[in-house]
């Protein structure tokens, strides 16, 4: 194993990695490099490893790297950026070749190239700041984070003793913290998680540890209420969490358990039987309160709105997505708010640091047989629904058996239990489904899926649908309607013959609107194609105006 790789060097929100060519030799661009500084620079700060190839793990071995190298970078990045600071070190690795480690600590002020462009860093790429976004950025982007300010200026002393006594256990107890830092002092651990800067609580200490007098004069600390309403959409009971004597990782456990619908479960047939399931899991419940919680803005006030409906829960939360996150690319990007925040609730195993949570709430709703989250962006609030009621009941068979023979990943799971839901979805149906890019991006989604025999696929290029095979459908109770999204092709062509039959001289848009909509029109494309080169049916006209009608019997003038 390689230095690079015991420092765990990957590309992620903190890390990017470049070759040696964008900073030596003709092909040099320090355009590049300054744009990725920018963004590290306006986040928490960062590092760019400059020498190691993509998909390397170490340098090559004979690379060596001019020391004159590093003033050249420092001056050039200097040139062309704004409230930048770059800390090129030059770095050997075990196998002889060297690289440098350029660090981008979080700048004081908004950072800019010097001819007035932005960037921030999202997930493990450097994305353009522009238009409105820009004014949100210096607005988000105080000189000193929100979590670290001692403005308070309340003694450690001043710390809830029980509540500072259950999280030094909790720490302690974690398996995601490490031995050494377990071994630290109570006042220890509060400097280590940004809790306390010398004998004074930052904002964060005062949120988590703080006494319901002191977190009130924070002016923001969340206030949840559940709301709910009946068929009709009237009010009819309400809770709320306001008088500030819960911390956030509190305010958790006290909702799940205060508010009654949360335990509420119906039964579905199962065969002979009958399975009771849960209106609303407890992980998903969970995952929606602590991404409001972690990633709300706490520079603005505003409550947090649980509105329970007869079929669905929607999460309301004051503020705006964090620039380079949309309910677009909610499920693959992620850009912490509260980054200090978001390490204390990771150690505590509250949530996965890595990301947004999202692709757990649809993970464990498509798996449990309902339909996938909904973001909403409004004007200064962010809406998340989920479904309460079942869809699709053997779903949950479906994917679980699968999970138990083949233990699949967790986009195997999602893109399983998304197809088992429907008739089948195109490739371009599917990249919409699951926030992707391109159909390219769907390999590490339904690849192995293939293989196994979970699903399978028909038609090309723009025309391939995938679907459940049917056996598996059947054996899982799936099977109780048909449509036409996959017919097969001799259907298909039984179907086109027969539509000529009763209405000869027919366009294809007329043969598609009769014999079914849900057809792909690049499969009635090819079957057409196909018939006539066949002679089981005949054309006229050209392109838009052109008609079919079949071929008469042998013998008998057209």
């Amino acid at each position: 194993m390689s230095e690079v790789e015991d420092r765990g060097i990957c590309e992620d929100q903190q890390t990017d990695c470049k070759s040696l060519r964008l900073v030596s030799g003709r092909a040099a661009d320090f355009t590049e490099l300054a744009h990725d500084c920018v963004a590290f620079a306006n986040g928490t700060g960062g590092r760019i490893v400059i020498g190691v190839e993509d998909g390397e793990a170490c340098p090559p071995a004979d690379q060596r790297v001019e020391p004159s190298l590093l003033d050249r970078i420092r001056k050039r990045v200097g040139e062309l950026t704004v409230n930048v600071q770059v800390l090129p070190a030059l770095q050997r690795d075990r196998n002889g070749g060297e690289y440098v480690i350029v660090s981008i600590p979080r700048s004081v002020g908004v950072a800019s190239t010097s001819d007035g462009r932005y960037f921030v860093r999202v997930g493990d790429t450097c994305r353009p700041v522009v238009g409105d976004d820009v004014l949100r950025l210096a607005d988000e982007r105080p000189a000193v984070p929100w979590e670290t300010m001692t403005s308070l200026r309340t003694s450690t002393a001043a710390t809830d003793r029980t509540k500072l006594a259950k999280w030094t256990a909790a720490i302690r107890a974690s398996g995601r913290v490490n031995a050494s830092v377990k071994e630290k002092s109570d006042q220890e651990l509060l400097d280590h998680y940004a809790l306390a800067r010398g004998g004074t609580l930052t904002n964060l200490g005062v949120l988590l540890l703080g006494t319901a007098a002191e977190r009130a004069k924070l002016g923001s600390a969340p206030i949840v209420q559940a709301l709910k309403f009946d068929e009709r959409g009237e009010k009819v009971s309400k809770q709320v969490w306001d008088d500030d004597a819960l911390s956030p990782i509190e305010l958790i456990d006290a909702i799940w358990a205060s508010v009654p619908d949360f335990r509420e479960s119906y039964e579905l047939p199962d065969g002979m039987f009958r399975t009771a399931v849960p209106a609303f899991e407890e992980a998903v419940v969970r995952e929606l309160l602590v991404n409001a919680l972690v990633h709300r803005p706490y520079t603005q006030r505003g409550d947090i709105f649980l509105n329970l409906h007869p079929d669905r829960l929607e999460v309301v939360n004051p503020g705006r997505l964090p620039i380079g996150v949309s309910p677009r690319n909610i499920l693959h990007v992620t850009r912490r708010r509260n980054e200090a925040m978001a390490r204390v609730f990771h150690d505590l195993g509250l949530m996965e640091r890595e990301g947004s949570g999202f692709d757990l709430l649809y993970e464990r709703l498509l798996a449990s047989g309902r339909g996938a989250p909904t973001v909403r962006e409004g004007t200064d609030s962010v809406h998340v629904t989920i479904p309460r009621r079942v869809i699709q009941p053997g779903v949950i068979r479906l994917v679980a058996e699968a999970d138990k023979r083949y233990q699949l990943t967790q986009r195997e799971r999602i893109a399983l239990a998304l197809l088992a839901q429907t008739d089948g979805l195109s490739a371009a149906e599917l990249v919409t489904r699951l926030e992707l890019d391109d159909p390219a991006a769907l390999r590490p989604w339904l690849g192995r899926l293939a293989d196994l025999g979970l699903v399978e696929q028909t038609g090309r290029t723009r025309a391939v649908r995938y679907f459940v095979p049917a056996p598996l459908l059947r054996k899982a109770s799936l099977d109780k309607r048909t449509t036409l999204a996959r017919v097969q092709p001799h259907r298909l062509r039984a179907l086109i013959l027969e539509d000529l039959e009763r209405f000869p001289d027919s366009g294809r848009a007329d043969i598609h609107r009769r014999i079914g909509a849900e057809i792909h029109v690049k499969s009635i494309a090819r079957t057409l194609d196909a018939l006539l080169k066949e002679g089981q049916i005949v054309a006229s006209g050209e392109r838009r105006w052109r008609t079919y009608r079949l071929s008469p019997p042998k013998g008998q003038a057209p």
